[in-house]
């Protein structure tokens, strides 16, 4: 008898890497496909889909690869979890950009194998994704490796302080609402449709936070979006009371490129709900304010040194001075993420400000089923 094997997701604008994603699904037994409903997905991705849910349906269900498909019950990001306790799969399939330790948990929990593989092409076919067919656009996002808040006026006037940032090429369809910067690289694309112009990157970066924040909005995205954005390599923001740091340093070195990239990884988390309010309880003062501004300092140079020991304890302590400003940047759901990670890395973040999105790892060795983040470096 052959085993049941599950997958889930979105399966828009059906194209080449769906089909060998099902295939290799498919060689390990049956395969059933579960669909995320249309208000799953509007509500995940914030966006509506290209084809409905009853054209998804019928597309991957003519997949002969495919023996059943239907749509998911639930919502959310476990939106099958009714379906799979009443299909009781043998296995779970996910490619490595679609695992989450929500999953994992889920399927460690009903018994189930779960299975995660690396994203691979047919043959000599192109890699493709949903992203990529709506519109190929090669606008990065950005990570904060430590400092986060300080380009907060509100922040930096207690204790001035940098960001570090890195821009992150667009090699994944990173979750909306999740601390990558998507709102602004919206704003970005709205601009500039497909890419970051030529020009004075610091200039572009100000047009960007001009576009995205125009008089009278009520919260000010902080500038360290639009700047971690359009600047590429390891920039040092450096603020003090004002919306727009006094000095910028940017690093292209490829040494210590390469040295970010080996050593950082990424693990997805749910994305952060509609609504969710992180400044509705804060504890902001000079005194955690400096916290945060001396790891930033320390993580800086230990960048520098290239010293792993260094960045990741300044990375904790970048996080933990965070969310003792913050408290509602996590949840007791991320703290068991980070609980279940500590004994993998040496040091972890949160990608944004709270609730959801990607556990950033750093790590001396490879972390089984994280992604890995390519640095834009020019």
């Amino acid at each position: 008898m052959s085993k049941k094997v599950f997958v889930s997701g979105c399966y828009d604008m059906l194209h080449s890497g769906h089909v060998a994603f099902f295939e290799e699904a498919a060689a390990l037994g049956d395969l059933y496909v579960g669909l995320g409903s249309d208000s799953t997905i509007a509500e995940l991705k914030g966006r509506k889909t290209i084809n409905t849910e009853q054209e998804r349906l019928y597309m991957v269900s003519a997949l002969k690869a495919v023996k059943c498909a239907f749509v998911n019950r639930g919502s959310g990001l476990l939106d099958f979890e009714e379906d799979i306790l009443e299909l009781k799969p043998d296995i779970f399939f996910v490619n490595e950009d679609g695992h989450t330790p929500a999953k994992e948990a889920l399927c460690k929990k009903l018994g189930i194998n779960y299975v995660v593989r690396k994203r691979i092409p047919h043959g000599n076919l192109p890699v493709r994704s949903t992203t990529a067919l709506r519109k190929e656009c090669n606008i990065p996002y950005r990570i904060d490796l430590a400092g986060g808040w300080l380009d907060q006026p509100y922040v930096s006037k207690h204790y001035p302080g940098p960001v570090l940032t890195v821009s992150i090429e667009p090699d994944y369809d990173f979750n909306d609402r999740s601390g990558m910067s998507t709102s602004t690289r919206k704003k970005a694309i709205e601009l500039w449709q497909t890419d970051i112009p030529v020009g004075d990157k610091e200039k572009l970066a100000r047009t960007l936070f001009c576009y995205e924040n125009p008089p009278g909005k009520a919260e000010i995205s902080g500038s360290q979006d639009s700047l971690g954005i359009v600047m590429p390599g390891l920039n040092r923001l450096d603020y003090n009371g004002g919306y727009w740091p006094e000095k910028i340093h940017s690093i292209f070195d490829n040494d210590i490129i390469d040295w970010l990239e080996e050593h950082i990884c990424l693990i997805s988390l749910a994305p952060r709900s509609w609504g969710y309010n992180v400044l509705s309880e804060t504890f902001i003062d000079a005194a955690n304010t400096k916290a945060l501004s001396d790891a930033a300092n320390e993580c800086w140079n230990s960048i520098l040194e290239k010293n792993l020991e260094k960045f990741s304890e300044n990375v904790r302590k970048s996080f933990e001075a965070q969310i003792k400003m913050f408290p509602k940047m996590v949840d007791k759901k991320v703290m068991e993420n980070i609980e279940y990670y500590q004994s993998k890395a040496w040091g972890w973040k949160l990608s944004g400000a709270g609730g959801g999105g990607y556990l950033i790892l750093i790590s001396d060795n490879p972390v089984e089923n994280s992604l890995k983040i390519r640095i834009r470096r020019t």
